[in-house]
């Protein structure tokens, strides 16, 4: 994310600028901070979990939302996650924010590692409603999973496993995930699984 050096800008103004830009910016503490563009994977990855939570949200309470929902993480900070899971007994009259949201994905770019794995994370934990905190590297195949009942102890999954989401009573296969998602150990792994079904 890129900074916009600006004087303080209120939280009203910043709401208000954020319906008519045509770029994404996430506020932090009166400072505004663009959204860079995403690469095809990452693009992918938030395709694949937004269509496997929908699916296993249907006739639920709750939904998924993809990239343009601002989540309010604090009185003074807004954030735009790559996926998050609200449910209809959010408190938030504003059609452009929620504030309880149960699950939250980052896909983590180099450009956002750290700010996902240290601002972010804990701006998300910090929330009462959230139960679960997801990361999903891009370039490699690793999903990292915090969850409130564990303590926010990080738990990693890998090609092969399957990730149980408990805040949607979801079991999601890694492989799914990335769904069409290229990077050399994505490839590896699709050639020795074929030449494993072939000798099956």
């Amino acid at each position: 994310m890129l900074a916009k050096q600006l004087e303080y800008l209120s939280v009203l103004n910043y709401l208000a600028a954020e319906r008519l830009s045509t770029e994404k910016y996430e506020y932090v503490a009166g400072q505004v901070y663009a959204m860079a563009g995403a690469k095809i994977n990452h693009n992918r990855i938030t395709r694949n979990l937004a269509n496997l939570f929908w699916s296993a949200l249907q006739d639920q309470p709750c939904e998924p939302f993809v990239s343009d929902m601002l989540i309010k993480t604090a009185h003074d900070r807004f954030r735009y996650p790559d996926v998050v899971v609200v449910c209809n007994d959010d408190p938030s009259q504003d059609d452009y924010v929620r504030e309880h949201p149960i699950l939250v994905v980052e896909v983590i770019a180099e450009s956002t590692r750290r700010t996902d794995k240290t601002d972010k994370r804990l701006e998300y934990i910090a929330l009462p409603s959230l139960l679960e905190y997801v990361l999903v590297e891009q370039d490699i195949a690793e999903v990292t999973v915090y969850r409130r009942n564990a303590g926010w102890q990080p738990f990693y999954y890998y090609l092969g496993q399957e990730v149980m989401l408990e805040s949607i009573n979801t079991m999601l296969k890694v492989e799914d995930i990335y769904e069409r998602v290229e990077n050399g150990e994505l490839a590896k792994w699709r050639l020795e699984k074929s030449a494993r079904e072939a000798q099956s």
